[in-house]
């Protein structure tokens, strides 16, 4: 028998634990399953034979020491900054490691001593990023292998809602941590297009946007994630002259978006004083000029030069924030404020089905022709719990982890799945679980 420690059982790890489940008794898995909150991990393990779950603080190093020590692999669903705290320990422990968020350099630090001790630390194996990486890589390697030479390389990754549960004038609603969609973008987008660098600040961001349109689902819209260009180095591609790294968004979300930044209440830097004494319409109005004679609405009207009545206009007196109703929290930031409104508005109802849209373009010369290549990839969830989201972060996870234990996966030392040995067989199995690549070649 084997033996997988679960660390968090939260919404991220619930197509994992699934997962897992599905395959434990062929794999001859025993599974402990850790969360602050016992309650949930209960939840989640629910009395399935091959599963344990189990109160986890990883701030308790005993704890994390002794539990992580009877593990032959770890995977941390744990929050981004926990995760060095998680490795520090398999490296120590020679217990592999595997996990769906970022990279960094802290954690990259300890791959020769993960080397030394026969242990992987396999990062950014999820959906964005992991999936990304792989589609990205599976077809960059075939270009490379049969001699192209890549001219561009555009990939955006969108988690949306499905369309029959499409209801709302924003076409969007939350699938993953609601702080993140506030926050995202903050500080320059930098990529390369044409051999010129481009540095697009956050107050521009939202107006400078490619149009996308994926076969059988529809245009949308796609503004560029803060950093491309590092990718270059990750893909192998330091010459080429166009990367470009974004974020998918149905058309019209964006010009909407742009408002809320441009009014300032995106800005997580500072707590907005007598929240307590505020609706939501004196919210926004404080973020406007003093002005008795005119409206908040048409205020706001005059300094984001939108129109009264226009689309965009109708999505934010849908969203509430003209009302005269009392704040939904009372203390913190004009981010934390915005977050809470949207919640109440964007949030998953019962029966809701999301949609995770990706696709790649590719533009490589052969022998002395310009070709294309159009890769796509679009999932569903199955409701508000089982979620695209959920699937596409965990499944990637919990084939990986197989892969590692079974002996097909035979890396080590810290690695993202940007190679053969480590992409090859999750997207191979994820086929089985409807995610897969569609392309169009031209």
């Amino acid at each position: 028998m084997q033996n997988i420690l679960v660390l968090g059982a939260g919404r991220s790890a619930t197509s994992l634990i699934n997962y897992l489940k599905n395959n434990a008794q062929q794999q001859g898995w025993n599974i402990r399953l850790g969360d602050f909150d016992i309650s949930l991990a209960k939840s989640k393990a629910q009395e399935h034979p091959s599963f344990t779950a189990i109160q986890f603080d990883i701030l308790n190093k005993i704890q994390t020491r002794e539990e992580i020590g009877n593990a032959d692999l770890v995977i941390s669903m744990l929050p981004a900054f926990l995760h060095f705290k998680v490795a520090e320990v398999c490296v120590d422990l020679s217990k592999h490691l595997v996990t769906a968020s970022y990279n960094n350099p802290d954690i990259d630090a300890l791959s020769d001593i993960a080397k030394s001790s026969n242990t992987l630390i396999l990062m950014e194996c999820g959906l964005d990023p992991g999936i990304d990486h792989m589609t990205a890589m599976a077809v960059i390697d075939e270009i490379k292998e049969k001699g192209g030479i890549l001219q561009s390389f555009k990939s955006f990754t969108g988690g949306l809602i499905a369309p029959e549960s499409d209801n709302n004038p924003w076409h969007y609603k939350f699938t993953w941590n609601p702080r993140n969609v506030v926050l995202a973008g903050q500080g320059a987008a930098k990529f390369i297009r044409n051999s010129k660098y481009k540095y697009i600040p956050y107050h521009r961001l939202f107006t400078r946007l490619d149009h996308i349109h994926v076969k059988g689902i529809g245009d949308f819209e796609g503004y560029p994630n803060r950093d491309s260009l590092s990718y270059r180095k990750i893909y192998g591609l330091e010459n080429i002259p166009t990367l470009l790294r974004g974020t998918l968004r149905k058309v019209g979300f964006s010009e909407a978006w742009n408002v809320f930044v441009q009014l300032g209440v995106t800005d997580d830097t500072y707590e907005v004083e007598a929240l307590d004494q505020m609706t939501n319409r004196d919210f926004i109005n404080a973020f406007l000029k003093y002005e008795d004679t005119q409206s908040v609405e048409d205020k706001l009207c005059d300094y984001t030069k939108i129109k009264r009545g226009s689309e965009t206009f109708e999505k934010l007196k849908w969203l509430g924030i003209f009302d005269k109703t009392p704040l939904p929290i009372q203390k913190g930031s004009p981010a934390m404020v915005l977050q809470a409104l949207l919640e109440k508005k964007l949030k998953l109802e019962e029966g809701d089905k999301d949609m995770i849209v990706m696709q790649h373009q590719f533009v490589y010369e052969l022998e002395g022709k310009t070709h294309h290549i159009d890769s796509s990839i679009v999932a569903y969830g199955e409701n508000e719990h089982d979620t695209a989201m959920a699937k596409t972060v965990g499944l990637p996870v919990g084939i990986a982890v197989k892969n590692i234990l079974n002996g097909t996966i035979k890396l080590r030392g810290v690695h993202i799945p940007t190679v053969k040995e480590l992409y090859e067989p999750i997207l191979k199995e994820l086929v089985e679980h409807d995610v897969s690549i569609k392309e169009t070649r031209y």
